[in-house]
């Protein structure tokens, strides 16, 4: 092999950032010189959003303007639930996300503006309509009433109320709020690779993000969340999971929801932070047996395979246990992402330069027709 050739880019450098960093070395994701795991115990889903586009964790003025503008931008155009309604009732729910964004931008009168202040608008634009899209193109697939936003919830509650239709207890929300947290910036992973290379073109934020739906919908990308918890499902308790687990590796099947690219020798720290929040909803909801299941899976794949659990291993089962669908699952995944994708296309747009990579030739040669 060509020493120039690095597959799957592993560990290539292809940006300079100032949003977030991986750094492995110190078990830390730093986002904007914060440790994320500490801002997920100290702050809200809220100041991450401002943190991220804005640069600073907000004042209180500044996070009262960033709710305000929040729920100025919830009116959604009609028509676009129009168009999720005539996609087949079996559509794969990232398919609906993707046509909802993309339908989406041709209601931005900033479309065609890449200054900070406009893309700073879009960002708000879509994190305000992206959870629109997902709970309600749910509904809409499945013949349900349309459960409009309210105003009187905090963000990641009224979320979650699209979703379930019902107000989330405290501890809901604030679990919930977490898991956003969680989800939100991981520097350079596929789908925000996508998205920098798309706007790399110019072209806009709404393209970018539905490339980077298009991404995330992969299953060695997004859909972990979703496959931990039909194999959660499948073992039904405590006393079946490992069975259960065992065969599947010797069937050679991959286990979703442990390993990950970047951490290789230890637990994600968002696995962490989720397997906390699953102790206490389960233990709220006497749903400890799934708690249980759990961990028997993990101490299962580190006596095996000598793998860690990753986000998606403990998310699953938090989603599950606030009522979220399974199919679900990844888009709510990129709907909490929104604003780390849209803060890394506003930086790109701001710094740019074109990807364009090349390659080595492996084929032949002085043919002739």
């Amino acid at each position: 092999m060509d020493p120039r050739y690095v597959p799957g880019l592993e560990n290539v450098i292809a940006s300079e950032t100032n949003l977030s960093f991986l750094d492995v070395e110190h078990e830390e994701i730093v986002v904007r010189g914060y440790e994320l795991i500490e801002l997920a115990n100290k702050v809200s889903y809220l100041d991450i959003i401002w943190l991220l586009l804005a640069g600073n964790l907000p004042t209180t003025k500044e996070r009262k303007t960033l709710e305000e503008a929040l729920r100025s931008e919830y009116v959604f155009p009609q028509e676009i639930l129009s168009i999720l309604q005539l996609l087949p009732k079996q559509a794969n729910m990232m398919d609906v996300l993707r046509t909802g964004i993309s339908a989406l931008a041709s209601f931005d009168d900033d479309l065609e503006d890449r200054s900070h202040d406009a893309n700073y608008r879009k960002a708000i634009r879509l994190l305000a309509k992206v959870p629109q899209i997902v709970a309600n193109g749910y509904h809409v697939l499945r013949d349900e009433p349309v459960v409009q936003p309210s105003h009187d919830l905090s963000y990641s509650a009224n979320f979650l109320y699209m979703i379930t239709g019902k107000v989330p207890a405290k501890m809901e929300e604030e679990v919930f709020d977490q898991s956003l947290i969680a989800y939100s910036e991981h520097e350079m992973p596929n789908s925000t690779f996508a998205a920098r290379v798309i706007a790399s073109t110019q072209s806009d934020m709404y393209g970018a993000l539905t490339g980077a739906v298009a991404s995330l919908k992969g299953t060695l990308h997004g859909g972990a969340n979703e496959a931990v918890m039909k194999m959660l499902l499948e073992a039904g308790d405590a006393s079946k999971i490992e069975q259960h687990m065992m065969n599947k590796l010797a069937k050679k099947e991959r286990i979703m929801g442990f390993g990950h690219r970047v951490y290789m020798k230890k637990m994600d720290p968002r696995a962490l932070l989720m397997k906390e929040a699953l102790a206490k909803l389960a233990k709220e909801k006497d749903r400890i047996e799934l708690y249980n299941i759990c961990v028997i899976g993990e101490e299962l794949m580190k006596r095996e395979k000598m793998l860690f659990p990753n986000l998606d291993y403990y998310a699953a089962p938090v989603y599950y246990l606030l009522g979220i669908p399974i199919d679900l699952f990844t888009p709510v995944f990129f709907a909490a992402r929104i604003v780390g994708i849209a803060a890394h296309v506003m930086e790109q747009h701001e710094n740019n330069r074109l990807f364009r990579p090349r390659v080595i030739y492996t084929g032949p040669r002085d043919l002739h027709p």
